[in-house]
């Protein structure tokens, strides 16, 4: 990668992820799961063994391409964030029992779909949020964090070792990188991790970080954890810590009270409370804050392996001409109300079933701008 400082851009981020490419999701792409039993990156590896290669690597050159790349700068967005899991670079990493007989399940050469996504990413002028979006042990209980229904990160000091490793390694191999604008150092730390224990990570993380990578050169991002930005007040301030954003995720279909909200209470939830929130976290921290994920989706049962029902949403009773209409307007009412943080980064560009989740179809249906620039 090229060694040189990049110049961060005024404008505010509009980006997407590309989730389920380098960490893998079921419900994103349940092409890859059928007839196995497996619920995530770590049990479907395991499960296939010596056919996870293969397959795999069909899936990274295909999911997501060049094209891609091209096609979003094309409509204006001007950065991705780009979820990997903590064995990108291969073994040695810590053992978990869901990896079975073999100590490394988990196929290798993930680092070099990454180096091919970096330089996509510099010639087509996007910039890029690296984000540790699965560590060892799994940090949430949640299929994105590599093992469902698992939540023991924060439970031994060689997973947390490792996850400091990795983001130092990612700081060595791209800082020089012009694409980078930042790295985050963990997505979505469940709610129930302590509080102390989550910021000490974060401050080692950060000092692996700006071992490579300056802050001149980027940003370091950390998550909230689902709690309040209230219970970082004071955290990660300069001079000790600098260029650090905020992290929030905002979506509407995971609990009960949204599930049975009409389409008028989520129309006033996102344009008016997440605006006021946006402004308030933002003041009150003193730190610039990004949404990295949000999405169309008011459905449960489309993206979930775990909740149980009834699914009732706010859709479900419209006609097609109306249904139309709500994803438009759901869609203003977020922008507007996003457009008041840092940035922002719909989740996702891509799904095999589920468009309301998937940004290009979003694009394509009219639900979403023909442009962001």
């Amino acid at each position: 990668m090229p060694d040189h400082v990049a110049v961060m851009p005024a404008t505010r981020l509009r980006g997407v992820n590309l989730g389920g490419w380098l960490v893998l999701e079921k419900w994103m792409t349940p092409s890859l799961f059928q007839g196995l039993a497996a619920t995530d990156e770590t049990t479907w590896c395991a499960e296939l063994g010596r056919d996870a290669p293969a397959r795999l690597r069909h899936h990274w050159e295909n999911f997501i391409t060049r094209d891609d790349f091209a096609w979003l700068a094309d409509v204006g967005i001007n950065a991705v964030r780009i979820p990997l899991g903590h064995w990108i670079f291969g073994p040695p990493y810590p053992y978990h029992p869901k990896y079975g007989a073999d100590p490394h399940p988990f196929v290798e050469g993930g680092i070099d779909v990454l180096d091919l996504a970096m330089g996509w990413a510099e010639q087509f002028g996007l910039w890029v949020i690296l984000d540790l979006h699965a560590a060892p042990g799994c940090q949430n209980g949640f299929d994105n964090g590599g093992i469902l229904n698992v939540c023991e990160w924060h439970t031994r000091e060689d997973y947390l070792a490792h996850s400091v490793d990795v983001l130092g390694r990612l700081a060595e191999r791209y800082g020089g990188s012009s694409a980078l604008y930042g790295i985050q150092m963990l997505n979505e730390p469940r709610w129930d991790v302590p509080t102390p224990l989550l910021e000490d990570y974060y401050r080692r993380a950060y000092d692996a970080i700006r071992a490579h990578y300056p802050p001149e050169r980027g940003a370091v991002v950390f998550h909230d954890g689902f709690r309040t930005h209230r219970e970082y007040l004071g955290f990660m301030q300069p001079p000790r810590h600098e260029h650090v954003i905020y992290d929030v995720h905002r979506y509407q279909c995971f609990q009960r009270e949204d599930l049975d909200m009409d389409i008028h209470g989520h129309l006033d939830k996102a344009g008016n409370l997440w605006r006021r929130e946006g402004e308030e976290m933002q003041r009150e921290l003193g730190l610039p804050a990004i949404v990295g994920e949000w999405s169309l989706g008011l459905n449960l049962q489309v993206v979930s392996l775990w909740a149980e029902g009834p699914y009732n949403h706010a859709l479900e009773h419209l006609d097609p001409f109306q249904t139309d209409v709500a994803y438009r307007a759901y869609a203003a009412a977020q922008l507007l109300a996003f457009e008041q943080f840092h940035g922002w980064f719909f989740w996702s560009y891509r799904t095999e079933t589920t468009p309301e989740w998937c940004f290009r179809e979003c694009v394509e249906l009219g639900w979403l701008p023909a442009h962001f620039d």
